[in-house]
Parts: C-alpha cells; sequence; structure tokens
C-alpha cells in the first residue's frame, strides 16, 4: 500500500439541470471532454482505452492512461483503471436529482510521478486544491455544454 502522503481520495457531485441520460451520455463520450473541459486533453488508443492530459493552475499536466472497467447506461456508472502519473480508478454515477440529475465524481489514486512525489508532504494542499479547481471548471463546463448540446463550446 502507498505511504498516505502519495494517496489521494477525492469524491463530490456536480448537480444539474439535465435528465440523468443526457449527462451519462455526454460523461461516456470522453473524446469530447476536451470541448467543455478545457483542462482535460485525450486521445483514444483503442475501444477501451485512452491517455489524458490534466492540467490545472500548476506549472505540471499530469499524464495518464485510462481503461474502461465499467461502462454501464443502464445503472448510469462508468468507471476507469488510471495509470501514469496517477495509478487507481475513477468512477461517475448519475442519478436522478430533484428535476435534474446528480453526477458523483470518486476518485482513489496513489500519485507517482516523481517529481510531485518529492513535493506531496508539503504540497498536498496544493495539489488538493488544484484537484477542486479543474473540478469546478468541469462542472461549469459540462453545465454550458447541456444547455446546449448541439452548439458545441
Amino acid at each position: 500500500m502507498a505511504p498516505q502522503r502519495h494517496r489521494y481520495r477525492f469524491h463530490g457531485h456536480w448537480d444539474l439541470d439535465a435528465a440523468p441520460d443526457a449527462v451519462y451520455a455526454t460523461l461516456e463520450a470522453v473524446e469530447d471532454y476536451p470541448a467543455w473541459w478545457p483542462q482535460i486533453s485525450c486521445a483514444r488508443l483503442d475501444r477501451h482505452s485512452g491517455t489524458l492530459g490534466v492540467r490545472s493552475f500548476l506549472p505540471h499536466e499530469l499524464r495518464l492512461t485510462a481503461r474502461e472497467r465499467r461502462r454501464d447506461p443502464r445503472a448510469r456508472v462508468l468507471e476507469a483503471a488510471l495509470d501514469g502519473d496517477l495509478t487507481g480508478r475513477v468512477r461517475w454515477s448519475v442519478l436522478p436529482h430533484g428535476t435534474g440529475s446528480r453526477a458523483r465524481f470518486e476518485q482513489d489514486v496513489e500519485l507517482r510521478d516523481p517529481g510531485m512525489r518529492r513535493w506531496a508532504p508539503l504540497a498536498r494542499p496544493v495539489f488538493r486544491a488544484a484537484h477542486s479547481w479543474v473540478m469546478r471548471r468541469g462542472r461549469r463546463g459540462l453545465r454550458r455544454r447541456l444547455e446546449r448540446p448541439a452548439a458545441g463550446i
């Protein structure tokens, strides 16, 4: 098991004014993320995996490979294994909430990037703040995307 200083567990939710199936479909189309979430870049490797770049306010881009572990449109659950600068998993669950949806996000990862690992004991609060910053921008972009899906962003 990784030392706690290198392990991160993130979770949260985004309440959205859109039907759960529409939210799930947008989250499922990972190759479209850069259109509404500019902090994410991606390229498909094959039908079930791809590479991701994640940029925050820090002067470093996380490079990841994501491999699909679960894609369940009926339950509206997406889960992927991550490798690269982070290893672990990420999961989206989309549920009805009020007149719209709640997209729940869970991430359990170990920091593998050697440079960032060196700074982890001191920079942990900064790394958490960077993650929150990226997620806030993702929520904002997804809301805009769902308001006008055909127009793009």
